[in-house]
């Protein structure tokens, strides 16, 4: 090793490389979804160069504060002490990668992992922890530098302190500057692009009342690809009487989108225009439905309906964005809040003006970033003297207030992932299971929430850095490995790569939420007549995920 290489190697702080190690080896523990051994890791890495940087905060904070530094006696000992059971550790964290790996796979129904290809995963982490920590090193020289100019006119301490005020600064207006916006940019250009494909097959709707024809007050080319592909989708008419053996109607579905409308508000009012056009509100039952972040509305979800009311039902919906729900949340979230109250208002400003016996049953959906949207657009302080009759949310996103504090609020003894508040009568959950039939009778508002305790949309927190989560005490979720435990700092990075994953697992865990689950929601929320369990087992049995 030359002297060059020595001098560099030597710099380093041990207790960094300790700290470190050691949070690298609680990133490969299990998180709530599975992980490939790329994203493993780029988040390793992530975990070795922030553990790199709270060791040597932890020896700026000793000197800092003027502690005394041990014998050179004791350092040598510990030292040799701490290398060995850190490499002990370091090497049981890297043979149980792939036990820990099955362990969420097993759950979800995947099959086992032979490896979590632990060399690769390895070197990538290396690789990304290098960079990282050049930069973090490249910023203490530069706080270094800036902190010995100022000695000659403050005292060491408040020149230290200073100096990393100012350089932190710095650093985090560069990176929200010129990082931050170029990604951001970027995935604007990219998924704006995306917003303007349009899938094979999907052709402009011929029929006068469909939404986007040439009779529409929605110009076709205006609705983006998720736009085009709900209007064009869903069931016919004749496939519902088919499997219902009744006369069924046409679904109406309205879609805005982005391009329909410079603003919100002109959105909803050309939403709200086509509905009367189609005949909406003549519907027995009428979904104001919130999108997820790129426009798309779950076919598991709206098909399901449809199927249940004999085609009787009118769907409308505004586009308020095209980037992914989890970007839009980090970016802009209170834009599917904008939009949602914006349509629904419109919606309901008219649908009360209707006479209450021949007008539809109002309801809400959003899944994703839609249930964050609409969740309070129909609150009872609004609609107290002429309330709707419920809503359907699936997948709440963890900035949702209204879904936080009912949480918080829960029944005593009732589970965080699955809780049940006050008498039922008007909130419930559920998740994979059917847990809505509570033998308690409903209120005149029925509101569903569907969640499932392996979702990193519903679960992630900035509090995951320093508070243990009330999701992992027992019981847990089904879906959740028994093997993932809460450790500082590390398992915020763990759920927080978990988010762009959270489709990546089959249906019915993670974000991906099963037809079933939406039926079993519809039939307690709009409580279909004549409906019996035959027939929710037939729907069920129609829409079933078919075998890989």
């Amino acid at each position: 090793m030359n002297s060059w290489t020595l001098r560099y190697w030597q710099s380093f702080s041990f207790v960094g490389l300790v700290v470190a190690t050691i949070f690298f080896c609680g990133s490969v523990t299990p998180s709530l979804l599975p992980r490939p051994y790329f994203v493993q890791g780029i988040l390793s890495g992530f975990s070795l160069a922030i553990g790199y940087g709270v060791g040597v905060a932890l020896v700026w904070l000793w000197m800092f504060l003027e502690l005394p530094k041990p014998s050179e006696k004791l350092e040598l000992r510990s030292k040799q002490f701490t290398v060995v059971c850190v490499a002990l550790v370091f090497v049981a964290s890297v043979w149980r990668a792939t036990f820990w790996q099955n362990s969420i796979r097993q759950r979800m129904e995947m099959p086992p992992l032979e490896t979590a290809d632990p060399y690769r995963f390895f070197l990538i982490s290396i690789v990304v922890a290098c960079l990282m920590v050049a930069v973090l090193r490249a910023l203490l020289r530069g706080c270094a530098r800036l902190t010995v100019r100022l000695e000659r006119y403050v005292p060491p301490r408040i020149a230290a302190m200073v100096s990393m005020v100012v350089i932190s600064t710095l650093t985090i207006l560069v990176a929200n500057g010129v990082v931050a916006r170029g990604l951001l940019a970027l995935a604007d250009q990219t998924f704006s692009n995306a917003d303007e494909l349009i899938d094979e097959g999907i052709a402009q709707p011929s029929e006068p009342l469909a939404c986007g024809s040439v009779e529409s007050n929605v110009p076709w080319d205006s609705i983006g690809r998720q736009g085009k592909n709900f209007i064009a989708g869903g069931p016919t008419k004749q496939s519902i009487s088919e499997f219902t053996g009744d006369d069924a109607k046409t679904p109406l579905r309205v879609y805005v989108g982005v391009r329909s409308a410079e603003d919100e508000e002109q959105r909803a009012a050309l939403a709200v225009q086509e509905l009367k056009r189609v005949g909406g509100f003549d519907r027995k039952i009428l979904v104001v439905a919130t999108p997820t972040g790129t426009g798309w509305l779950d076919q598991g979800a709206v098909d399901t309906l449809e199927y249940m009311h004999d085609g009787d039902t009118a769907i409308v919906s505004t586009q308020y964005s095209y980037l992914p729900s989890w970007i839009t949340i980090l970016v802009d979230p209170s834009c599917s809040r904008r939009s949602a109250t914006a349509l629904f208002d419109q919606v309901y400003a008219h649908w009360t003006t209707l006479p209450k016996d021949d007008r539809p049953q109002l309801h809400l959906f959003g899944l994703s970033l839609g249930s964050f949207g609409c969740e309070d657009t129909a609150n009872l302080l609004k609609t107290f003297q002429d309330p709707i009759q419920g809503s359907v949310k699936s997948g709440p996103p963890f900035p949702s207030t209204r879904w936080a504090s009912i949480v918080s609020e829960r029944n005593p003894g009732s589970s965080v992932w699955l809780p049940t508040f006050r008498d039922g009568s008007m909130i419930r959950f559920t998740s994979q299971q059917n847990r809505l039939e509570s033998g308690k009778a409903w209120g005149p508002i029925r509101d569903v929430y569907i969640q499932h305790a392996s979702d990193p949309m519903v679960w992630f927190s900035p509090s995951l850095a320093w508070h243990r989560p009330a999701w992992l005490n027992d019981p847990r979720g089904p879906d959740v490995s028994p093997q993932l435990r809460w450790y500082p700092i590390v398992t915020f990075l763990q759920i927080a790569f978990d988010l762009p994953m959270a489709t990546s697992v089959p249906i019915g865990y993670g974000h991906n939420y099963a037809p079933a689950n939406y039926i079993d929601a519809w039939m307690a929320v709009t409580d279909p007549p004549s409906w019996e369990p035959d027939d929710v087992t037939r729907l069920k049995n129609q829409f079933a995920p078919s075998a890989p």
